[in-house]
């Protein structure tokens, strides 16, 4: 049975949070770089040059989301406010479970809206561009990525972001070689960066006959998508254009044509291929979107002096610099070793419930900051 003081305290603790995290969402802020967009959108000589228009626009629609957002939030927490006040001079259980219903989404609100504050860098509202290789290990490797891929693909899913498959090598009996996904939707990347490095996968093997128990793993990188609007000069006496048959299933054309294409950038060296489309224009288009991207990432990096390397140069993807460990066997445990995040339910992560690890990243990176 639902009790007022318990709400009441309950509904302290949201309050408290909500007053701390309001100041620094600066809606009046947000609401007078709206006026001033769209000030600068009505004049008649902007539309003349409409691609510079292009990062007023995403900001004006990015600015229009979290102003509605926040005053969702607002509203909410007056919502809870009467609902307290009615539960002062009425406690039956049907006020009180109104009041307990505005807890649940005012608290939900007020996480959403923690997290916006914690996405403010210049790439965040970008789509990204998800890879994803298995380390050695052969078969359990490979499998090991594929479940990898199901559970971004899971994730995507639940928050409507739209997924374009660029590349897709499967591998020799079970799994991939190696896949790549752009993924399309604001702050795509913002999230999916927490998920940058290398991921172990503890399980009794369902390819051993003697049911052993092994250990695989599986890097994950994540770039900012650059866009069409992002200045990127890639010279092409910079890019070395190999093309090859694509190889694995797929049909006649895709095997027996030289469609597949690599792309080598000579004076960072990175390496690009794209073998999913049956074309050999559209492989190349695709290789040179995630090549933009691995460039645009690059730049970014030296922006902000973090000198971490590109995937040729991380570490060895095995023991010892995994950033989560998925245990199957002996026990049931998802952990994050750098945020110290834990969940037991194993399966809901790899259908795609990886948020908790997202926002606690988010957060310690911020804090770190």
């Amino acid at each position: 049975m639902l009790q007022y003081p318990d709400l009441k305290g309950q509904a302290k603790d949201l309050q408290d949070q909500f007053d701390s995290l309001w100041g620094r969402l600066d809606l009046e802020g947000k609401a007078k770089r709206l006026e001033s967009i769209e000030a600068e959108l009505s004049k008649p000589e902007a539309w003349q040059n409409p691609e510079r228009l292009t990062p007023f626009l995403r900001e004006k629609s990015d600015l229009t989301g979290k102003i509605a957002q926040f005053e969702a939030l607002r509203a909410s927490r007056d919502d809870l406010d009467e609902w307290l006040a009615m539960a002062q001079d009425d406690a039956s259980q049907e006020v009180l479970q109104a009041l307990q219903d505005q807890l649940v989404v005012l608290a939900g609100q007020v996480r959403a809206a923690e997290l916006a504050t914690l996405l403010s860098g210049s790439e965040d509202a970008s789509g990204a561009i998800l890879e994803i290789h298995p380390g050695a290990g052969g078969t359990e490797a490979q499998d090991w990525a594929e479940m990898l891929l199901r559970m971004y693909r899971r994730w995507c899913e639940r928050h409507e972001f739209g997924v374009d498959m660029l590349d897709f090598l499967p591998g020799d009996e079970a799994g991939v070689k190696s896949v790549t996904l752009q993924i399309n939707g604001a702050y795509a990347y913002g999230f999916l960066k927490a998920e940058k490095g290398i991921h172990r996968l503890i399980r009794i093997s369902p390819f051993d006959s003697s049911g052993r128990r092994h250990t695989s793993f599986a890097s994950v990188d994540v770039y900012p998508d650059a866009g069409a609007d992002i200045q990127i000069d890639i010279r092409e006496e910079d890019v070395r254009v190999d093309v090859f048959r694509a190889s694995g299933p797929g049909g006649q054309h895709v095997n027996k044509t030289s469609s597949a294409i690599r792309l080598t950038h000579l004076p960072t060296g990175i390496v690009v291929q794209c073998q999913n489309e049956k074309s050999q224009h559209r492989n190349k288009e695709s290789a040179y979107k995630v090549l933009k991207a691995r460039l645009y990432d690059l730049e970014i990096k030296k922006q902000q002096a973090l000198r971490q390397a590109e995937y040729e140069s991380k570490d060895a993807i095995g023991f010892g610099s995994q950033i989560r460990t998925y245990t199957l066997q002996p026990y049931r445990l998802v952990k994050d070793h750098r945020t110290y995040c834990e969940a037991g339910d194993v399966d809901a992560v790899l259908d795609g419930d990886i948020d908790p690890f997202i926002r606690d990243y988010l957060l310690h990176f911020h804090a770190g900051k």
